[in-house]
Parts: C-alpha cells; sequence; structure tokens
C-alpha cells in the first residue's frame, strides 16, 4: 500500500515531444484501496507563478497518511526544467522528505533525500519524480506511442518507460470521459506490478484515472471528481 500510495504521490503530474505551451489545471480525486475498508482525497494543481515560471502540486489524505509533493519548473522552448523539488510523507510507514535543487548554470542537482546528501551531474531532460508527468501528459497529447523519461528517484538517475495502449471510456463524476490509456513498462523478471493510467482526450490530457497493482495483488485506483483546465470545468458526456 505504501508503494502504491507514493506511485499515485508521483503521478498526480521534459522534452515535449513538439513544441507546447502549459495550460494550467486543477484537479481533485478519490482514492480507494480494494482490500482495505477506506479512502481518500487527492488534489493535483498546475499553476503559473508569473516570470515565465510553474508550480505544479500534488497533495493526498487519508485517515492514516499524508503526502505532499512540489514542483518549481520553467519551459524553455520544448523543453521542461525543473527548478526545485519538495516531497513529505507522513503517518504510512516511515516518514519520508525529500529537498532537491536543479541548477542548471552548474549543471547540478543538489539536496536531501531521507536526511542524505544528493549530488547529481544535471543533463537538459532530466526530471524529478513531479514534473516528469508532465511530459508523459503531453507527448501522449502529440501522439507518441513510447516515452521514456530520465528522473531523479531516490539519490540517483532512473529510467522511467511507457507506452500507450490506445482509446478508452472512462466514468468519473464529471461525466464519461474519453481518454487515452497508457501503461508503465517494467521488465518482468525485476518487478510484477502494473500500472495504468488514463488521460483525459478533451481536457488537455489530464489525468482521470490512475490503476495500480502491487505484487502481492493489493489494488489502488485513483478516480477523476472534478476539474478545471484553463479556467473551464471539465465535464464528460
Amino acid at each position: 500500500m505504501r508503494r502504491a500510495m507514493l506511485f499515485a504521490c508521483a503521478l498526480l503530474a521534459l522534452p515535449f515531444a513538439q513544441a507546447a505551451e502549459l495550460q494550467p489545471f486543477s484537479a481533485s480525486y478519490t482514492a480507494d484501496w480494494k482490500q482495505l475498508p477506506m479512502s481518500g482525497t487527492a488534489e493535483r494543481n498546475l499553476e503559473s507563478l508569473g516570470d515565465g515560471k510553474w508550480k505544479l502540486s500534488f497533495k493526498a489524505s487519508m485517515m492514516i497518511a499524508s503526502l505532499t509533493e512540489e514542483s518549481t519548473l520553467t519551459l524553455d522552448k520544448d523543453t521542461l526544467l525543473p527548478q526545485s523539488y519538495h516531497f513529505e510523507r507522513g503517518g504510512l510507514g516511515k516518514a519520508k522528505k525529500a529537498d532537491l535543487d536543479f541548477d542548471w548554470a552548474s549543471k547540478m542537482v543538489t539536496g536531501t533525500d531521507r536526511g542524505d546528501a544528493v549530488k547529481i551531474p544535471l543533463n537538459r531532460g532530466m526530471l524529478d519524480k513531479s514534473t516528469y508527468q508532465l511530459a508523459l501528459q503531453h507527448d501522449v497529447a502529440a501522439g507518441k506511442k513510447s516515452m521514456s523519461y530520465q528522473v531523479v528517484d531516490d539519490g540517483e538517475v532512473d529510467t522511467y518507460d511507457f507506452r500507450v495502449l490506445g482509446p478508452e471510456k472512462v466514468d468519473t463524476k464529471a461525466g464519461q470521459i474519453d481518454a487515452i490509456k497508457v501503461e508503465r513498462v517494467r521488465d518482468p523478471t525485476q518487478s510484477k506490478r502494473i500500472t495504468v493510467l488514463w488521460f483525459a482526450k478533451d481536457w488537455d490530457y489530464l489525468l482521470v484515472r490512475l490503476q495500480q497493482v502491487e505484487t502481492d495483488g493489493k489494488e489502488y485506483n485513483i478516480m477523476l471528481l472534478d476539474g478545471k483546465v484553463n479556467g473551464k470545468a471539465v465535464k464528460g458526456n
């Protein structure tokens, strides 16, 4: 369950396949565990801070846990440049906190993760565990069928791979949404976890559903309650 909630935080969410403009959005979700009699809520937002800087934030809470994730970023032509990243978890398993600074002048990522110092060479295209979500969102919008991202994860650089499965309708509290279904690609000899995501075609490919199945069979889902994209309320059919 802890891993499932961590992944939801990581997604709720950058070399674009083509030049793109960021659209501010806000969305709220329900969060449920099939094997547990409890549910929670989550919020994901992208807002302009002015001067070309943006803030992407995610907050999730339930009876026994809370998560906060926040990134600041800029868009340079067709590439997202993370500027800072903050993550904090409490109440579920071990508490965790991470703070990273992306210094593009010195080309270094510095900060702390679980109290350990982080110092990693920074290359254009590298992302944090929040901003890669926008890369995925916009690459799906651009029609790409497979995507790969270099992500700073737990003090090192990891590769996140995804592939598009095709169109599918998703029933949400905001109505039935036409979506594109995407799955994370993992080496089955290394991990049997399953992660599937749905992005709304008519709403700047906003995340509307996420499903994760852990290796022990436990299943976690988030589903859109309501949202706005560039100030317009999300409505399905």
